[in-house]
């Protein structure tokens, strides 16, 4: 599917791999419809989705909680609305709370995970792909657009230290990918996800250099991802009309 004047939702469009993939997308001559909850880095984005893009792209951005129903049913309504129906939605809206499941010193517990930090993550990270997936697909099916959802799941699905919360969430998004790939193909609509490795943003800049560099020495590429490069995955993506049901893992073969 060519993306030229096609019209594609990002979640957590207002920075980091949602700000590079609202650009590349843009490139290819694609309308952006950005979901955020920070106007500031929304506004931002949209003005460099309209200095990258063609004469004819067409960008706005919603302020929405996903993990709220009624936020996420009144959002995409008016997206379909202003753009009259949209073609892709790109689940990518996350957040970390990291910390030891049970953390242990000479057989005394000295930190746990609280509830809230589980809740919080899975909250955003599943409970949200499940509400934005479930609207994009209403909207899809009711406007007979053959549309496509794409998840950001993470190579940390299978279990990582310190993220019973996130390894959690991102197994969830594999297995629901997979699903409504089952359920949603005789609608016409496509759904696949990306398992990222560690890729460069503001927070891995952040990182001490000691640590960065243990991971870039861990990875057989010898560096860390480019957002760049998750955006390529995610066109190829929705571009491949063959492409359906499956995980691609793009994290520099560390997970080989």
């Amino acid at each position: 599917m060519n993306l030229d004047n096609k019209t594609v939702i990002i979640t957590g469009g207002g920075q980091g791999l949602g700000r590079a993939m609202a650009i590349s997308f843009a490139k290819s001559g694609a309308n952006l419809a950005l979901v955020d909850l920070n106007e500031d880095l929304l506004r931002e984005t949209i003005e460099l989705v309209k200095q990258n893009g063609t004469a004819k792209t067409r960008a706005e951005f919603y302020l929405a909680n996903i993990s709220v129903e009624a936020e996420v049913e009144s959002t995409f309504k008016q997206i379909n609305d202003d753009f009259d129906g949209f073609d892709c939605l790109i689940n990518n809206a996350g957040i970390l709370r990291d910390n030891m499941f049970v953390k242990a010193k000479n057989g005394v517990v000295t930190e746990k995970m609280s509830l809230s930090d589980f809740q919080a993550v899975i909250d955003v990270n599943l409970t949200g792909v499940f509400l934005c997936g479930r609207e994009a697909a209403i909207h899809m099916i009711e406007s007979g657009n053959k549309g496509v959802i794409i998840n950001m799941s993470s190579i940390s699905r299978g279990g990582n230290i310190g993220q019973t919360n996130y390894a959690a969430a991102k197994a969830g998004v594999v297995a629901m990918t997979t699903t409504w790939a089952r359920e949603l193909g005789r609608h016409g609509i496509r759904v696949g996800a990306i398992a990222p490795g560690v890729t460069r943003t503001p927070m891995t800049d952040s990182m001490k250099p000691e640590m960065r560099d243990r991971l870039e020495k861990m990875k057989p590429v010898g560096r860390l991802g480019e957002a760049d490069e998750i955006a390529h995955t995610a066109k190829y993506i929705f571009e491949n009309d063959f492409f359906t049901g499956r995980i691609i893992e793009i994290d520099g073969g560390l997970s080989m």
